[in-house]
């Protein structure tokens, strides 16, 4: 057997003396029942999220002071988790100034327009091959469509106004038919097979390619005009940072300066394309990328009323 290494001759030295990343300084405050927001913001602990949260809030309040876009590319989670109200709510406040979504994304917008309701149980349906079959939704989208590719606009305009034409029952808890209503552009990009709506026999392969295309070169518009505005990325893992280094890339190679910016990915896991390809990759030569995880649910509507409260404050 060996022996027990002897720790008798080992180096120490003071606590006192040495560097620490956390001092009682950094430590969160307790709040009152009363709290505001910004007293919740004050309380948090100066480190890590506590520290990075705040100071994106910052950043976008200085970015919609100074009239620069804030543009929002998300997943349809966020909609399935009930945040519409929400994000339209910066929308009628011109803080959110354009929305990306992907296919999913309109087939769940949609169907809270139509239906009030969205998200069907998979696992009870997908046996019998009957997943993703619901015919309104299918027909309203592919329509649309359709009737954008005629019309040569893109698909998040072609949607938007087919929803206001029709006067659907929620049309005012729909971020597509808002968004329309507005003048908020909604660009929206597909990945062909992965949307229900592309099993319906309804659908058009020539029309969903003609007006998503159309929308991508919206979107690198949009990107064109981001130097000193901010890019939040929200639940979408693969397709949306993917398209927003596309664009960046384009809008760059185009002359087109956008250098320092801000950008956040929210999601409640961490993954490589958004950490990679929104918070880090864009902002290597200016602006500052945050990465920020939590569930949705909790973590937007926290994010719109610290912002709210950091503009109403001078």
């Amino acid at each position: 057997m060996k022996e027990p290494l002897d720790f008798t001759g080992l180096n120490t030295y003071s606590v006192y003396e040495r560097p620490s990343k956390v001092t009682v300084e950094n430590f969160a405050k307790p709040v009152g029942p009363c709290a505001t927001v910004a007293d919740l913001l004050a309380s948090l602990p100066d480190q890590l999220l506590g520290r990075d949260f705040p100071e994106l809030v910052g950043r976008l309040a200085a970015a919609h002071r100074a009239g620069r876009p804030i543009m929002l590319g998300m997943g349809a989670h966020v909609i399935k988790v009930g945040l519409n109200p929400v994000l339209i709510d910066l929308m009628e406040r011109k803080i959110l100034t354009s929305l990306a979504l992907n296919g999913a994304g309109i087939v769940h917008d949609t169907e809270i327009a139509l239906a009030g309701k969205t998200s069907e149980e998979v696992e009870q349906v997908i046996g019998s091959g009957a997943f993703g079959a619901a015919r309104e939704t299918g027909e309203t989208i592919n329509e649309a469509i359709r009737r954008g590719a005629e019309a040569g606009i893109g698909l998040g305009q072609a949607l938007g106004e087919h929803l206001l034409e029709r006067k659907l029952p929620y049309n005012q808890l729909s971020l597509l038919a808002t968004a329309r209503k507005l003048g908020v552009p909604v660009t929206v990009h597909v990945a062909v097979g992965t949307d229900i709506v592309h099993i319906h026999p309804s659908a058009n392969g020539a029309a969903i390619g003609q007006t998503s295309h159309h929308d991508f070169r919206v979107f690198c518009r949009l990107v064109s005009e981001l130097e000193g505005g901010a890019y939040l990325n929200v639940g979408s893992a693969v397709l949306l940072p993917e398209v927003f280094l596309k664009a960046l890339t384009v809008v760059r190679n185009l002359g087109h300066t956008v250098r320092c910016f801000t950008t956040a990915n929210f999601d409640f896991i961490r993954h490589y394309r958004p950490l990679t390809n929104v918070v880090n990759r864009p902002t290597m030569s200016g602006g500052k990328g945050y990465n920020i995880t939590g569930h949705h649910e909790l973590m937007v509507p926290l994010l719109a009323a610290a912002l709210l409260d950091r503009l109403s404050r001078p």
